[in-house]
């Protein structure tokens, strides 16, 4: 023992300088590791169906559409989460779910995820109906493709078209991932009118009642909202207030659907009760993430060479107190 210390004491500065040297070859053959690690998965799913640009919402006392206010509510859970926390986007339209970008670590990739926000619109729909719960039969398949745990937030108003009978319900007793599930509630629950834009994105009117969608004639299997006619330079819009569809936000329905594949379900409010809420929906995925050591590495050879010099800064303090 005595010896070793001998040594290390006789050539401190030897030891010190091989050290270093050790450190920046790490530094360079080896700069990253793989850890795996627990993080919270968020699948944000929007409503891009036509009632979805329903004016019942309100951002800063001012009207807006449900789609918008999904955006808006979208982004503050986005924002406000930590890092380390991965988000994924994608859209429900007719009877499916699409995927727009698979998940991403929030703060590395903040401008990729709310700019895929920003851009979500009903254009990106690629059918008119509105089958929730076809939807949410393929919300087990979305699942599988993103091949870890996630929990997806659905924000939607719930306004089905066609309406749901028993000729088109579907069984959803074998869903076996209700308890991945959040159905966040968007729309007022006063019946409004549904605007109608033509292919340039322009508001020309607003939806007219179909005759297959009055329940006096028995109309089941299509409604107004169930032609999207994106392409029409000119649709048809409602001759009069009368003549217009009315939509609401209809939560019964939703708290239905959530109790039938034993989800949840939660008005989407821009309050801090909500944004608790939603964070306080913990989906534990497992990620195998590279960090980088190389700065880690490079401090301690820069250190080592630095001690280097500690034993002339002492004899040098040391003869100036002698003096």
């Amino acid at each position: 023992m005595k010896s070793t210390l001998a040594f290390l004491k006789a050539n401190y500065e030897t030891v010190l300088y091989l050290l270093a040297v050790i450190f920046l070859i790490l530094a360079i053959i080896k700069p990253e590791i793989q850890l795996k690690q627990k993080v919270h998965n968020y699948l944000l799913v929007a409503d891009v169906t036509q009632s979805m640009n329903a004016e019942d919402e309100k951002l800063n006392n001012q009207p807006t559409s449900r789609l918008a206010y999904t955006r808006y509510l979208m982004k503050k859970i986005v924002e406000t989460s930590p890092c380390g926390t991965y988000f994924s986007i994608g859209v429900f339209a007719s009877d499916n779910i699409a995927l727009l970008i698979m998940p991403l670590e929030v703060c590395s990739n903040l401008d990729v995820i709310t700019d895929s926000i920003d851009h979500l619109e009903w254009r990106m729909g690629w059918k008119g109906n509105s089958r929730l719960s076809y939807g949410v039969l393929a919300a087990a398949n979305t699942f599988d493709l993103l091949n870890v745990p996630a929990k997806m937030l659905f924000f939607t108003d719930g306004d089905e078209a066609p309406k749901v009978n028993v000729t088109i319900k579907q069984d959803l007793s074998g869903i076996q991932t209700g308890k991945d599930f959040l159905f966040v509630g968007v729309g007022g629950h006063n019946k409004v009118a549904v605007p109608r834009f033509n292919a340039a994105n322009e508001k020309v009117g607003y939806w007219p009642i179909s005759d297959n969608n009055n329940p006096r004639t028995g109309g089941t299997f299509t409604s107004a909202l169930a032609s999207k006619n994106q392409d029409d330079p000119n649709p048809t819009i409602a001759s009069a207030e009368y003549d217009r569809y009315l939509s609401q936000l209809d939560d019964e329905y939703l708290k239905t659907l959530a109790g039938e594949i034993k989800a949840k379900y939660i008005k989407g409010q821009d309050n801090q009760e909500f944004y608790t809420f939603v964070q306080q929906q913990k989906p534990d995925a497992s990620f195998v993430t590279t960090y980088s050591v190389q700065w880690i590495y490079l401090t301690m050879a820069l250190l080592l060479l630095l001690a280097t010099y500690i034993p002339n800064i002492i004899f040098s303090i040391n003869s100036r107190i002698s003096r």
